[in-house]
């Protein structure tokens, strides 16, 4: 049984077209536009403008992506108790008011209760951020996928739900703007107590944040039996840090290479970490040393190098008997 196609003129043979897909969207568009009247086909077309500004300039993809970024390194801070005096005239110079000074005078006990307040207060804020930013990635994508729709009557007769929802979204981005700066803690009781004639300042608590300490990557090199460490704060600190780090050989073989581990404070970006085995695998971490502020730090960078492998213990067998190549000749080799 033979089958024939007939009646497929030239235009109809080239549907597959560009222009052809373009011109039948433009055709399907002239034909909405004869189904509504007038003052609808206005309303439709403003409506889908402003929609679509809406999701170009508010709820843009690349805004999106940089409050991703922005989360992950707040994933990644440090977070400190920051006192400071909640009245302070312009050019006090009582002592007291200092935070150093301030410092030593809270109460121990009381202020410990207050950096647990200031962990929990982190993670809550947190955990807020990252449901807030999900709520706006959801959001964009129900959007988009109504722009896309070639059916109009969200944008007629159910445009006030659409202008709700946006009011809503527009809501959301403004509270996880506000959120992305740690806030201030409620203090329930005074930290510092009258001392004698001299009357101590009220202060307040607020969170701070540091960026994360981070390997430099390219920078840091393992050799034979010891190995090169770099590291980095993208922000730079107003006074110099102390750091922490720490190394451990991965998969020890005995109990003597168990004891290839340890803790060295640094007070600098840098240090060489000796007496480590040849051809081995070691994992190396860095972060700042602990701080009587620090109330919250969930990430610590790591970074796993491998030694290079040690001098052979003899001759080879191919070797016995044959002269030995230079020294310079084996070094480079």
């Amino acid at each position: 049984m033979n089958f024939q196609v007939t009646g497929l003129g030239r235009d109809e043979v080239k549907m597959d077209s560009p222009q052809s897909f373009l011109d039948q969207e433009e055709a399907e568009e002239a034909e909405d536009q004869q189904l509504l009247e007038p003052a609808a086909w206005r309303a439709y077309t403003e409506r889908r403008t402003a929609l679509r500004e809406f999701l170009t300039a508010d709820l843009s993809p690349h805004l999106l992506k940089r409050h991703h970024a922005r989360m992950d390194l707040l994933r990644k801070c440090s977070y400190y108790i920051e006192i400071l005096p909640k009245h302070l005239a312009l050019g006090d110079q009582n002592p007291l008011v200092l935070p150093g000074t301030m410092f030593q005078l809270i109460d121990p006990w009381k202020f410990q209760r207050m950096k647990k307040v200031g962990t929990a207060q982190t993670k809550i804020q947190l955990l807020l951020l990252a449901d807030l930013l999900e709520q706006l990635d959801r959001g964009r994508a129900e959007l988009d996928a109504l722009l896309q729709s070639p059916d109009p009557r969200p944008f007629l007769a159910g445009w006030g739900l659409v202008a709700q929802r946006l009011a809503e979204l527009s809501a959301v981005m403004d509270g996880f703007l506000a959120m992305m700066v740690p806030g201030r803690l409620h203090i329930k009781h005074r930290l510092v107590s009258d001392i004698g004639a001299t009357k101590i300042p009220h202060i307040r608590l607020i969170l701070s944040t540091k960026t994360p300490v981070l390997f430099d990557r390219k920078g840091s090199v393992a050799h034979q039996d010891w190995a090169s460490l770099r590291w980095f704060v993208t922000t730079q600190p107003a006074a110099p840090e102390q750091f922490e780090l720490r190394f451990k050989l991965l998969d020890p073989r005995t109990q003597q290479e168990r004891s290839q581990c340890g803790i060295i404070p640094v007070a600098a970006c840098s240090f060489d970490v000796h007496d480590l085995l040849p051809n081995r695998c070691y994992r190396f971490t860095v972060k700042r040393a602990e701080s009587y502020a620090l109330v919250y730090e969930p990430w610590r960078d790591s970074l796993t190098l491998h030694t290079r492998p040690g001098p052979p213990e003899g001759p080879s067998p191919g070797r016995l008997g044959k002269p030995g190549l230079p020294l310079t000749t084996l070094s480079e080799r």
